[in-house]
Formats: structure tokens, C-alpha cells, sequence
């Protein structure tokens, strides 16, 4: 069946290059949806984002692109920023080649939307907010841009030619776009949604701990161990409420680690479970709900 996209649409786009990002992603999409945005939303994978993931991230987004995973090689540069993790942030270079869309609007799966903000896409490219570190720069998190097989092509040939100042996409983009980078966007970037809340429209959790670094507890509504409750409590709600139970689904009676404390799938072997069936504890709410039965049963009967 072939689909077909007008040149008129536009997206939001995101990345994801491992499951931990895949559902930060997951939550961003969620949020956006729940702030009634009438874009499509996208997001680019990796090759280890797993099947189940991959599942819940096809139902969120309208597109999921499976791309390659472009690494800067800097590690010199990323060590001295203690960050080695955003070498594979290169591949947000890929955004550029959906040339399907009109206009994006790039998002880092570690941000949360608290409001509508398809006002963005009022923007041109290259439009940014400034670094809360470095004002002069702008933070390559949130930004609007124009998809072009020619820009993409630019891009890698800078990357080639002159590497980036920091080791990761930031440095590339940044300077090779600073000759059209408006720092006007309105989206109220904060970090401290405790004092800025009513104004806020998007959170981006900067740094290397990221909010599925954390543990949760459902019931108290609690994260362990965070100084910045109030912004992780809303991300954390997200997902246990609506990101959570889409992945129990998928998964069934694989154990995995859900980050929620009273939802942590254990280790189970096959006669402990018929055990605790025959005792009449079934896990009713997690790996033995009606939606996994009815999962297994559909496999069976195909």
C-alpha cells in the first residue's frame, strides 16, 4: 500500500537511539498528543531499540524511521564535557533528510511539552533558545528546521572536514548554523518549573541524569533520590499512567525493568507461575493480565 504525504505537512521530531531514549520518546509523544497538537509526530531509531519499544513507539508516532547510528568519534572533546554518551547524538543529523515534511520541529526524547506549542512551527530555521550554559550558543534540544538532502549533505561534509568544538551534535550544529540562528523562539525554557511553572511550556531535563535514571514509586507518587521532584513527578506520572501499560503489553510475560518500583517485573520461572496459578495468585494486573492472555492465545491460534 503506498502512502502518501502532502509537501504541506509538518512534524514534530525525536530521537531515539537505545530503549532508555525510546521512552523518553514515548513520553514526549504522549504529551504532545495530550496538548492536542495537530502535527505529525516522528521519530528516528536506532538499530538497538528493541521490538517491544519499537511496538509502543508505532502506536504513539505517526512515523518511526529506523536509521544508522553516527557517532562524532571526539572522544576527546565528550571526555572533557564527561558526557561520552552524546557521541551518537550525531545521528539528529538525520532530521534533515524527512524532506516529505514542510517544516520540523527537532525535540530530544529527555523533554516534556506542558502546553501546546505548535506556535513553533511560526518560526523559520534555524530558530533555537539560547544555552542556558553558553547564551552566545543555542541548545540543539528544541529547534525548528527545514529538511533538505542538501543541507544533510552539507552537514556531514562540515562534520568531515572540521569535526565538531564539543565532540556532539550541539558543536556541529551550532556553528555551522550560526549564520541563520534566530534565538527568538517564545517556548519558555526552564529547568526549575518549581519557580517558573505557569510560564513554562516545555522541560528539558538536562545533564547526564536523565528522568528514567530514577526510580518511582506509583503509589506515594514519589521519585527516589531526585532534588527536582516537581519536574519528574509530572514525567514519571506520564508514564506509569499511559507509557507503562503499553509496554507491559508488549512485553507479556517477559521480565523487564519498568523503573516503577511496585511494577518491576520479576524473574519467574515457568513453575513458579504455574504454581502461583494453582494457588490462585495470578498476576493479574502484570504479566498474567487479560490483555496478555488474550496476546498469546492470538499467537497460538495463528
Amino acid at each position: 500500500m503506498s502512502i502518501f504525504i502532502s509537501l504541506a505537512e509538518q512534524a514534530f521530531v525525536s530521537l531515539a537511539t537505545n530503549d532508555s531514549y525510546a521512552r523518553g520518546a514515548m513520553v514526549l509523544g504522549k504529551s504532545l498528543r495530550n496538548h492536542k497538537t495537530s502535527k505529525k509526530l516522528v521519530v528516528l531509531i536506532g538499530p538497538h531499540v528493541s521490538d517491544q519499544a519499537r511496538a509502543v513507539l508505532h502506536k504513539i508516532f505517526d512515523e518511526v524511521r529506523l536509521v544508522d547510528v553516527l557517532d562524532s568519534g571526539d572522544m576527546a572533546h565528550l571526555a572533557m564535557m564527561k558526557r561520552p554518551d552524546l557521541g551518537v547524538t550525531f545521528t539528529k543529523l538525520h532530521c534533515w533528510t524527512l524532506t516529505h515534511y514542510s517544516k520540523c520541529v527537532f525535540m530530544d526524547a529527555d523533554t516534556l511539552v506542558v502546553s501546546n506549542i505548535d506556535e513553533l512551527f511560526d518560526r523559520e530555521e534555524l530558530s533555537a533558545a539560547p544555552d542556558p550554559g553558553w547564551p552566545d550558543c543555542f541548545n540543539s534540544g528544541v529547534f525548528v528546521f527545514r529538511p533538505s538532502n542538501e543541507t544533510y549533505g552539507k552537514l556531514l561534509q562540515y562534520c568531515t572536514e572540521h569535526g565538531s568544538f564539543d565532540g556532539g551534535c550541539y558543536g556541529i550544529v551550532r556553528v555551522f548554523c550560526s549564520v541563520w540562528l534566530l534565538c527568538n523562539v517564545r517556548v519558555c525554557w526552564v529547568v526549575a518549573m518549581v519557580l517558573y511553572g505557569a510560564n513554562a511550556k516545555v522541560v528539558h531535563f538536562l545533564g547526564q541524569m536523565k528522568p528514567w535514571s530514577y526510580t518511582y514509586n506509583p503509589t506515594q507518587r514519589r521519585v527516589r533520590g531526585s532534588s527536582q521532584p516537581v519536574l519528574l513527578q509530572q514525567w514519571w506520572a506520564l508514564y506509569s499512567a499511559e507509557v507503562l501499560p503499553m509496554l507491559i503489553r508488549e512485553y507479556g510475560d517477559q521480565p523487564f525493568n519498568s523503573g516503577c518500583e511496585e511494577r518491576v517485573q520479576p524473574l519467574v520461572s515457568s513453575a513458579e507461575r504455574k504454581q502461583r496459578w494453582e494457588q490462585g495468585q495470578a498476576d493479574y494486573m502484570g504479566i498474567d493480565s487479560f490483555d496478555n492472555i488474550q496476546k498469546k492465545l492470538d499467537v497460538f491460534l495463528k
